[in-house]
């Protein structure tokens, strides 16, 4: 006899939330959002065919109140409205799940979670298997020998060991475990004090919440206290936390029959939500359930090989020489660059075809492997050779690696998280497991699935070559099928392939380079300047106590709300979410205006910061081989195009305050150089220039006068000799402003002047150059007709909330339509800059090094001897990356350190 089926229940509810917030914002040519329908209607494709299932439903909660909102007023109210986006993918959800033959549940008075426990309960009180797929930890209370719970999106299932296993008690327990410590995101109370550790212990000890409220005298301390004060809201917890499994249904589970796809239905919902690939595969008779996961490409069968012979590895060798490309990746011993060692290799030519060859696993018990030396010594005129095109996942990462081996990394052709990053750069992650989820409806082996997490986490070397293997090689076929997904996109879009190849991949060695270059650090210098802040610290902390009347903990924000707007009871501005006076530093900047205390602690907060990233932690940071600090810079972080940087994060170094300067000192030339500084002057307002093509800006910076100035003479009506400094001051106020989207009401803030006068400096601005008003206002228009603005060179920037029915983020999103063209442009125009000064100095016989990128400046090591030329070199490199209707100006300084050369 056969097993029957599982009865297959799904939590569309918690997907939806899900697959929102998890997934990049996939949108159509119109700006509909389809991201979360898309992931949702993914993994029921999934579902279909791992389980191939007779029955099944598809559950959602219903509109309006359940009956745990009349048990408990606040049950939910912390939770914020749904994301308008996410609103409207509902309706073309359930279409879709209505077309796919699916059977969908939408209960009244209830909630997702009752109607799945009554049915999965009535199925087994039938015989029936039940799978509940979901990613709530709730459900975990319906677990029993018939019933278990999957998590499609991470590929994990609970049995009732499973269940064990992760909570350390049985599902029986797992209603009391939540009532004991509530859940915040339902704001069911629990009992304050007790968090999952005291709970497991708790029904360890005692067996179930009713003996352990029965016995509650008998537990000490504080959390004890606690447990029966709050007996009587325990009891309500546990009622909310408990899954009603007597809901009355209309459908018995026998009778949630899967139905015939109705293909009519889904061809047109599919052409709507452009699901090009799920479109295709209709046209061409596949059936419903196959390619699951496949957004462009169709299901694909895997044949990953582990090389541990030198037979197998020349076998490869030959297929990569004959490879018109191939995609390649390093396994390493470590995540820094500079410090990490080669572990393994992989490759791949074809989709599902690739391979891995351990080389340094060094486990007790490892196989015997091929040395890594004479591989790499095999490798290094594939990979040299500029003519055999490559394609990898971050390769800027793989470039430093094979450094440390000697091997310089040329023919990087492609690089998927660049070709993600340029196709769409809001959407919000460009990692491979994202990528692949989101483009290939992929779920790939997480590294923590083979090295565990937290201290005990295993480093690559240590991994069982059986379990790396398939890993490694999955990252070299995922990113090849990346980039046969990715590419045609971008190929279709003749602006986003010409920054992609004329902008970010030149950008990608020279990036490498920079990194592994490093920039010399005074040591001595940074351990002054920590005493000296250490010291400063100690005087405002002194001060701030004197101000507050008592001592305090200036690092605490309850100390600080106590003393702020309880003791002095200054006024509250904002609240947190939970409803309490707000101590972020944009509230505690405004109250800084009129009282001492605020901006004492933002003083103190400001130091702070500085001793603990730079002065305390940078020389920490120096590499033992190199003597220098090596940060890592980032291409597919910000969304206007803009380089990040981190450990260390060079980019928020201050430059206006005394301290900031003081660490930019510590950045030094070595002996014999000097550090260059060049910097654009004022290059987001010539852009803006530009852009708009007024003829007041563009004459202004053709004639080369000071543009504040300028300003301030158009709009008080002056000689421009007649400008006072407040007047200038103000100008420069409103040119920064009102790029950057700041309303009169913002300006009246700035500079402390009525909202009516700040108001009036607005129009004034705008009569003046009316050239600007019209750019900003065509910029929004096509904004919302087309969800996305563009730089000079192509780039564009997507603004998913354009069209927003939330007014707030409707309005950020119009601010950032204005300003998003300059910010990216200039973003560009440094980048074409850097590539330009990096072949200039490589064919040039200048000894010069770019050592760092801040934003709109490049710094330099030259040779002291060749100053003037570098000078020249980089100056015209600069002015030369982009052609304006205004011209670009570099500011260029010299000095033994970053802050006299600035």
């Amino acid at each position: 006899m056969t097993t029957p089926k599982p009865l297959i229940l799904v939590d569309g509810s918690s997907y939806l939330y899900r697959a929102f917030f998890a997934l990049p914002p996939l949108t159509t040519a119109d700006g509909q959002p389809t991201g979360a329908a898309y992931g949702v209607a993914n993994m029921l494709r999934r579902l279909l065919k791992d389980y191939e299932p007779d029955l099944m439903a598809v559950v959602f909660d219903a509109k309006g109140k359940t009956f745990r909102d009349e048990l408990f007023e606040q049950y939910k109210a912390h939770r914020p409205p749904m994301p308008d986006d996410m609103r409207s993918q509902i309706e073309p959800l359930h279409e879709l799940v209505r077309a796919m033959g699916i059977p969908m549940l939408i209960i009244d008075g209830v909630e997702a979670d009752d109607v799945i426990g009554t049915l999965a309960r009535q199925a087994t009180a039938h015989g029936l298997d039940t799978v509940i797929s979901t990613g709530d930890k709730d459900m975990a209370q319906l677990v029993d020998r018939k019933i278990s719970l999957i998590n499609t999106m991470t590929n994990t299932r609970l049995d009732h060991d499973g269940v064990i296993d992760k909570f350390g008690i049985p599902p029986e327990c797992i209603i009391d475990y939540l009532a004991l410590v509530g859940d915040s995101s339902d704001n069911i109370p629990g009992v304050p004090k007790v968090g999952p550790k005291t709970a497991v212990k708790w029904l360890k000890a005692y067996g179930s919440l009713d003996a352990i409220i029965e016995r509650a005298d008998e537990i000490k301390g504080k959390v004890g206290e606690s447990l029966r004060d709050n007996l009587e809201q325990l009891r309500l917890s546990r009622q909310l936390a408990t899954i009603k499994c007597d809901v009355e249904l209309a459908q018995t589970p026998e009778q949630l029959k899967l139905q015939t796809p109705d293909t009519k239905a889904l061809r047109r919902l599919y052409t709507k939500l452009e699901f090009k690939t799920w479109l295709r595969q209709l046209d061409e008779g596949a059936p419903e359930a196959e390619g699951i996961g496949e957004p462009e490409s169709a299901a694909v069968v895997t044949d990953y090989q582990t090389l541990l012979t030198q037979k197998q590895l020349d076998q490869w060798l030959n297929k990569l020489a004959k490879a018109e490309l191939f995609a390649f990746d390093t396994e390493t011993t470590d995540l820094a660059y500079m410090a990490a060692r080669i572990v393994g290799v992989s490759f791949a030519i074809n989709s599902g075809t690739a391979a891995y060859v351990p080389l340094a696993h060094d486990y007790p018990g490892a196989p015997e492997q091929l040395d890594r030396d004479e591989v790499l010594d095999q490798l290094k005129p594939l990979l040299e050779d500029d003519g055999k095109k490559k394609v990898g996942q971050n390769l800027k990462y793989d470039m430093s690696v094979l450094a440390n081996h000697g091997i310089t990394l040329r023919g990087v052709q492609f690089d998927t998280m660049l070709e993600s990053y340029v196709y769409n750069s809001t959407a919000s992650r460009h990692d491979m497991d994202s990528l692949a989820l989101a483009y290939l409806g992929h779920q790939t082996i997480h590294f923590e699935q083979i090295a565990g997490k937290g201290a005990k986490q295993l480093t690559f070397n240590q991994i069982a070559v059986e379990q790396a293997a398939p890993y490694a090689a999955e990252d070299a076929d995922i990113t090849l099928r990346l980039h046969e997904t990715l590419w045609p996109r971008l190929e279709q879009e003749p602006g986003l392939k010409q920054v992609f190849e004329t902008i970010e991949m030149p950008l990608v060695p020279i990036l490498s380079d920079i990194e592994r270059r490093g920039v010399l650090i005074d040591t001595g210098m940074l351990a002054k300047q920590s005493k000296t802040l250490a010291r400063r610290m100690d005087e405002i902390e002194q001060q701030a106590h004197t101000a507050a009347g008592e001592r305090f903990n200036l690092g605490s924000p309850k100390q600080i709300q106590a003393i702020l707007y309880d003791k002095l009871e200054l006024p509250v501005l904002q609240k947190t979410p939970k409803g309490a006076p707000s101590t972020a530093e944009a509230v505690l900047q405004e109250l800084a205006l009129d009282f001492e205390l605020p901006r004492l602690i933002l003083e103190h907060r400001g130091m702070s910061k500085l001793k603990s990233t730079y002065t305390d932690k940078l020389p920490l940071q120096i590499n033992p081989d190199t003597g220098r600090v090596h940060t890592s810079y980032h291409q597919a972080v910000a969304a206007t195009g803009r380089l990040s940087s981190s450990d260390p994060n060079l980019q928020n170094i201050p430059i206006r305050s005394e301290e900031g300067r003081r660490i930019r000192q510590a950045f030094i030339a070595p002996e014999g150089c000097q550090l260059l500084a060049a910097d654009y002057s004022q290059i987001e307002l010539r852009i803006m220039a530009h852009l708009s093509g007024d003829a007041g800006l563009v004459k202004a910076f053709q004639e080369d006068k000071d543009i504040h100035s300028a300003t301030a003479a158009e709009i008080f009506n002056l000689p421009l000799d007649k400008v006072e400094p407040n007047q200038r001051r103000s100008a420069k106020a409103i040119n920064f402003g009102l790029i950057y989207g700041m309303s009169a009401f913002g300006l009246a803030k700035q500079l402390g002047i009525a909202r009516g006068a700040a108001q009036e400096y607005v129009n004034l601005y705008f009569e003046r150059y009316p050239g600007v008003k019209a750019f900003m206002d065509r910029m929004r228009a096509q904004a919302h007709d087309q969800g996305y603005v563009e730089t000079l060179f192509g780039r564009r920037l997507y603004l998913p909330d354009i069209n927003s029915r939330n007014g707030q983020r409707r309005q950020y999103a119009e601010r950032a339509a204005i300003n998003a063209p300059m910010q990216g442009s200039a973003a560009d125009i440094i980048k074409r800059s850097m590539i330009e000064t990096y072949a200039w100095l490589a064919d040039s016989k200048v000894e010069a090094r770019m050592i760092m990128q801040v934003h709109d400046e490049l710094v330099f090591e030259v040779k002291t001897g060749q100053i003037e030329e570098a000078k020249d070199g980089i100056r015209r490199c600069m002015a030369g990356a982009a052609e304006l209707d205004v011209p670009l100006v570099v500011d260029i300084g010299v000095g033994a350190n970053w802050d006299e050369a600035h």
